[in-house]
Order: structure tokens, then sequence, then C-alpha cells
């Protein structure tokens, strides 16, 4: 565990990607095999089973620390995050009673400390393990019994300093680290350095990501070398096909085969050794529904008969990545494009749609497809060179997103809360509103990006000497302050007061220019969904 704290803190300490690479890889190569395959869980997102809630742990810490629970979360308010309030407030460790325990044999203990019966057994367990930890072991141990470890690394860092370390290569790990794996099931070696064939057979691809297009002067190559589709607002997933068995996998890692059956069908109509990259979307009377439809889908691992009626799928293809077990993904997108459309031609199920692709003659008639966005049901255009590639995570010049402008109104700040992390202690959560009939403010939107760090200070200032109540960690400000809110969609909603929802709200600019009678009402909101 004391590897692991000393991992974390060098990582904190370096904002050079390079330095980070280099840090992990000479972490991962004198690690033993358990905490290499336990810090490459973490850092690929799984993680123990949470133990214990925010109440608990405050409640566990103060009785440990000797002090009132009121204070343990002013303290909390205070800091900003919960795991490095408790490990600061707790009594200092006994160096001489500390075992000297491995990542590994911590998360061990997680699970033990998870299996016991009593909320008294647990808090007795976890206060034993704070005294034996330093602060920094501390503050994980607290991240990982709340489900909350967040580390920044991001996966593709995590691979290329594996690869680094072992000398393999990005893409093989990069598939590798794919699927459902379970580091209580499997070892470093067999997800490594010798991965079993059967392991292989329902892994998705990592998934092909593209930037977005700020300007057409990106693009340097001449239009004809280029095609473009629409962009489908759903879930990104694959489909796979192999061994006579069929899998469907989102983005986010998430193995979702049960919960679309309308796919099962395509097992007896794609051949084995397939895979299908594409867009799984609500589908109705031949065109995509809102995402808010697909939404209801997509936490229901057995829909209901009604629930599929009601909201019917389709998996819009975009990429043909495995041919006859075949790993193509390196041939051209066009001749990809091809193999795609003959499969999908060939198939009888009509869940399975080919997004159709056009080349354009002028930047013109791109811009004219694209206006065409709302119309069709997507967010813009992808545009794709003809030649390119199925590469790993997000890279440019090959692949660029050209989506429509936002949609946008002026909102009314009217309560802010402490952020986390490094903007803890300053005011970077807010909550916005609008004029209702009545001239009054209700509440429509939360956001916390899209201000500079010069903007967060000089608004946390305002906000520190604008205050009218505080509720816990939020405060109530007077509603003088206006911006500009940009979001992506936005629709009808019986969970919130305002009866609307907005997808993807952020921060566009901060309208010191305007007053807040000046702000967007009610009324101009629900306009904008016959529009959209």
């Amino acid at each position: 565990m004391k590897a692991f704290a000393a991992l974390f803190e060098a990582l904190d300490q370096t904002n050079k990607t390079q330095e980070k690479i280099n840090i992990l890889a000479e972490y991962l190569l004198h690690a033993s095999d358990e905490d290499r395959l336990w810090t490459i869980a973490l850092f690929t997102g799984r993680k123990p089973t949470r133990i214990a809630n925010t109440t608990q742990l405050r409640n566990w810490a103060a009785c440990a620390a000797g002090l009132p629970n009121w204070l343990v979360e002013a303290t909390w308010h205070t800091v900003g995050d919960l795991g490095e309030t408790l490990a600061g407030i707790l009594p200092e460790p006994d160096v001489t009673t500390i075992p000297l325990n491995s990542l590994a044999a911590t998360i061990q203990q997680i699970f033990q400390i998870h299996a016991l019966n009593s909320e008294e057994a647990k808090a007795a367990a976890v206060i034993t393990m704070w005294k034996q930890l330093s602060k920094t072991e501390r503050f994980l141990f607290n991240k990982l019994i709340a489900g909350s470890l967040r580390i920044g690394v991001s996966q593709g860092l995590l691979i290329k300093a594996i690869s680094q370390a072992f000398q393999l290569p990005e893409n093989i790990i990069a598939h590798r680290l794919m699927g459902n794996w379970d580091p209580r099931t499997t070892t470093f070696q067999q997800l490594i350095l010798h991965p079993q064939a059967s392991d292989q057979l329902s892994k998705p691809y990592p998934f092909f990501l593209a930037y977005s297009l700020e300007d057409i002067s990106q693009i340097q190559s001449n239009l004809s070398e280029w095609v473009a589709e629409h962009k489908w607002d759903g879930i990104r997933a694959q489909l796979i096909v192999r061994n006579n068995q069929l899998f469907v996998w989102t983005r986010g890692e998430e193995l979702v085969t049960d919960r679309y059956p309308e796919f099962h069908p395509l097992l007896s109509q794609i051949p084995s050794g397939t895979v299908i990259d594409g867009e799984i979307l609500a589908w109705r009377n031949n065109k995509p529904l809102p995402f808010q439809f697909l939404q209801k889908r997509m936490g229901r691992k057995t829909p209901s008969k009604k629930l599929i009626e009601e909201i019917p799928v389709v998996l819009m293809a975009y990429d043909l990545l495995e041919h006859q077990g075949l790993d193509i993904r390196n041939e051209p997108l066009i001749h990809r494009k091809k193999i795609l459309e003959k499969l999908v031609y060939n198939c009888n199920v009509n869940t399975l749609k080919l997004s159709e692709i056009f080349f354009a003659h002028s930047w013109e008639s791109l811009l004219q497809e694209r206006e065409r966005s709302a119309e069709k049901g997507s967010e813009g255009l992808m545009l794709k060179h003809c030649d390119s590639v199925y590469g790993t995570g997000r890279k440019k010049n090959g692949w660029w997103k050209w989506k429509v402008d936002p949609l946008t109104i002026d909102a009314v700040m009217i309560y802010a809360q402490s952020g986390h992390g490094r903007r803890a202690g300053l005011f970077t959560d807010y909550t916005f509103a609008v004029w209702d009939d009545q001239r009054k403010l209700v509440p429509i939107a939360k956001a916390y990006s899209g201000l500079s760090d010069d903007e967060i200070l000089q608004l946390d200032r305002w906000i520190k000497q604008h205050t009218l109540e505080k509720f816990g960690p939020v405060r109530s400000v007077e509603p003088l302050q206006v911006f500009e809110l940009a979001f992506e969609g936005i629709q009808t909603s019986t969970r919130h007061k305002s009866g609307i929802a907005l997808r993807f709200p952020r921060i566009a600019r901060w309208r010191t220019d305007k007053k807040a009678e000046d702000a967007n009402t009610l009324a101009d909101l629900k306009a904008l969904i016959s529009i959209v």
C-alpha cells in the first residue's frame, strides 16, 4: 500500500504526460503481479464494492478522532473532499505497529470487511485499518471503501505505460483491457502477458473517437477524399458475433446484450467472426426518437414486452472492425464500408440499419446537410477520410465531428456550492433559473464547467459577499448574475419543478453586460421544445 500511495503522490505532482507514463511504468515493473493487476483494475474504473456511505464514514471518523459530528461535517464542507477530510482529522498512526500490507492485501481486507454482518463490526474493522495507515494511504483507503476513487490518469496513458514497461504494442494492450474482466478471477499474466483465447471471445475493440471540427481549415486535403455521415445521438456500441454467440458492448465497457433483445435475431443473420461498430438508437416510424426515450431503456436489465413495444431500438451501423474472424481495422475506411453495406443488405432483421454516407462537392453542400440535422434527428455530421484506419482512442486528422451549434439561453444564478478536488474551497457548482409567467425565478439547470480559473475566483468572491442563506454546503445568492448557458437538447420532464430538462448544460459565458430581468423566460425554453 505504501508503494501505491507513493505512486499516487508522484502522479499528483506532475502535469507532464511523459513523466506520468515513466512513473507508472517504473511502478509496474517493480510491483508484484497482484499489485500490478489491482493497479490496472483501479485505473480502469474497476473497484471494490462500497462498504460505507458518507454518513457512516463521518460518524466512524468522528468517533475515532474524538470529535463532534457537526465539526467533522463543517470541516468536510470547508475542505471539499470527504476522503481527504477524514484522513486529516484522524489521530496519527502508531508507526511501530503498521504492517507492510500490499495494495492487493488491503483490497482483500476491504472485501472481508464488506462481508461482515453488522455496522458495528464494519466500523471497528475500518477504524483498525485507519490506525495502520499513513495519511495518504488513509485517503486512498477512504476513497476505496466509499467507492469514489478517481485518479487523474487516462486509460490511454495507462496503456502507454504498460506498453513501455513490458514492450507490448499499445493496440494489443488496449484490446486486452476491454471487456468485463474481474481482478478477483484472473491474473496479471492471464490478462496482459499470456491471455487465454477463450477470454477474447466476447471482447470488443477499443472505440475510435473523433475530435471536434472547430474550423474547416483543419481539413487540409481535397474534399473528394472525405465522406460524411450524420452523427447520431444514442449509445455507441459494438455488436459482436463470434463462435455462434452474440454480444453487445457499450463504449463504457458495459455488456448490455440482454437489455436489447431486438438484436438477438441477428445471431442467425450475421456470420461468426463479425464485429460492427454503431449507435443504439430509439427508433420509430423510420426515424430516431429523442435521447430521453432511450434513457428509459438504458437502466432496464430485462425490459418488459410493453417497454420494448413502446421504445424499440435499432443499431445504426457505422463501421466494420472484424470480418470472417480477421481484424480489418487497418483496412481503408471505404473498403470496410463496402463490406459492411453488403452485410447489412443481406440481413433480414430490420433492427440493423446502415448509416448513410455521402460525398460532398463543396463546403456549402456539407453545411446544408449539417443544417438538416434537426430534421434527421442527429447531432450534426461526422467527416471521415476515405483511407482512414479505425484507430484507438481519440486521434486527429482521420475523423472529425462537426456538431450543430448548441442551443443557448440566458439564466440567473441563484445557488452555489463548493467544488471538489482541486476546486475544493471554491464555489464552482451553480444552479440557474429563468423567469416564469409570474416573474418568479424557477430553477432549470445546474452547471459547473465553462468558466476560466480567473472567472471562478472572481465569482467565488462575489458569492461570498452576496450570500442570502446557507443550506449546508449550498448558498443562496442574490439573483443578479446572468450567464449564457449552452445545451445539446431540451425536453419536457415530470421530475423537475420547471417541467423541462436540459441535456449537457454548461456555461458559455458570463453575461456581465446583462441585468437579471434580461434573462430568458420559461416560455422561451418551452418554445424551443417544439423547434428541436
